[in-house]
């Protein structure tokens, strides 16, 4: 049984200490200043729940909160995200927000508010299915969501329609310092903590970084997702250097001429996966997690101006290249073995591949490494 499960106040170690009104002091609760530029102090790991005002659908996500002043915290919700639409579904019909943020839940927990869920699925279902047992949850004290009973510190507040303060600058898990916007800006009314809490934050910062770790479970938890809605894939892998979201590496077992250009179009309409903006294809026999056979397929192996596929879409909200806000370019490459049915008319087709012969490579690699290369 995975699905969440309510446990009354008394018995969520969450509550054992309630602060309202003049008690609130979040310069007591401790922020990371990360890199020079930044625009203050941010906490990094606080797991946002909101819920949306028409279908009572909750939402649980994973935003940087910049600590305004003791009371007020800016809600970094980018324009793809489930959180921001229930804000201005809010905002529209000209009512407040309720918001719990928690600090210090559930491993499972903290990973589901990353999860590139689809809106209606419940991401404490899916922490449960990931811990393998039901997510405790209480009732919040001043707002009408429920948070993680086990949770270290939970703090909660109403948003008001069209309340917005200067957010950033943020060092970003970009690499690059993410521009000053207006965001929501958050009033606290009430926190509520264990008696001796441990607050969680995360580094973020040019990869590789801690969050690395998340991204790589992302790749792997979502592959049989992905094959569902694109039944093509064999594996794919998200290079950590790309941000994850930024390139795609896919591996299909090649059936038809123009697959892989089929495959670049499914993922470009699949969820999230739209913000991909580098895609590579390759057949089936490449490992997509070695990126040294996969650059020598992409690299040496593709005619550009054939095996180039050149479009625009959605971006990241955090994408520094792109030339516009929120859409630009996006590029596939297809790098699978050429058939003549798609055009290829040198006679005899691609030559063979050149196999090693796996003795010899081995010498060659322990060679390589007693040189350190």
């Amino acid at each position: 049984h995975v699905p969440p499960k309510k446990v009354k106040s008394e018995q969520a170690p969450v509550h054992e200490v309630v602060l309202t009104g003049d008690d609130v002091d979040l310069d007591k609760l401790p922020a990371l200043f990360t890199w020079p530029k930044d625009g203050g102090s941010f906490f990094n790991l606080g797991l946002t729940h909101t819920k949306h005002p028409e279908t009572g659908i909750r939402n649980l996500g994973l935003y940087r909160l910049q600590r305004h002043d003791k009371r007020t915290i800016g809600m970094h919700w980018q324009i793809h995200k489930d959180s921001r639409n229930h804000y201005q579904v809010a905002a529209k019909r000209g009512e407040r927000l309720p918001v719990a943020i928690a600090f210090g839940a559930p491993p499972a927990v903290t990973y589901a508010s990353t999860a590139p869920l689809p809106g209606d699925i419940d991401e404490y279902l899916f922490a449960g299915f990931i811990q393998g047992k039901r997510i405790e949850m209480v009732d919040c004290k001043t707002v009408p969501l429920q948070v993680p009973a086990n949770a270290e510190v939970v703090i909660e507040g109403w948003l008001e329609p069209g309340e917005m303060l200067p957010e950033g600058p943020f060092g970003d898990h970009t690499g690059f310092y993410t521009p000053q916007e207006p965001f929501p800006a958050l009033t606290i009314d009430c926190v509520t903590m264990r008696k001796r809490p441990l607050i969680q934050s995360i580094v973020v910062g040019r990869p590789p970084t801690e969050d690395g770790p998340l991204g790589r479970a992302t790749e792997r938890f979502f592959l049989p997702l992905l094959k569902i809605i694109v039944p093509d894939i064999v594996d794919y892998h998200l290079p950590e250097a790309g941000g994850f979201h930024n390139c795609a590496i896919v591996s299909i077992d090649k059936k038809y001429p123009k697959h892989a250009q089929k495959v670049m179009s499914a993922i470009w309409g699949a969820h999230m996966m739209s913000l991909t903006k580098l895609i590579v294809v390759v057949d089936s026999d490449c490992d997509v997690h070695d990126l040294h056979e996969v650059a020598w397929r992409a690299l040496g192996n593709t005619d550009y101006a054939r095996d180039l596929t050149v479009a625009e879409g959605p971006v990241d909200h955090l994408d520094h290249a792109s030339y516009q806000q929120f859409w630009g370019g996006k590029a596939g490459i297809d790098a699978t073995e050429k058939w003549p049915e798609e055009g290829y008319t040198r006679d005899g087709g691609w030559p063979d591949m050149v196999e090693s012969d796996p003795e010899t490579a081995a010498k060659v690699d322990r060679r390589w490494k007693e040189y350190g290369l």
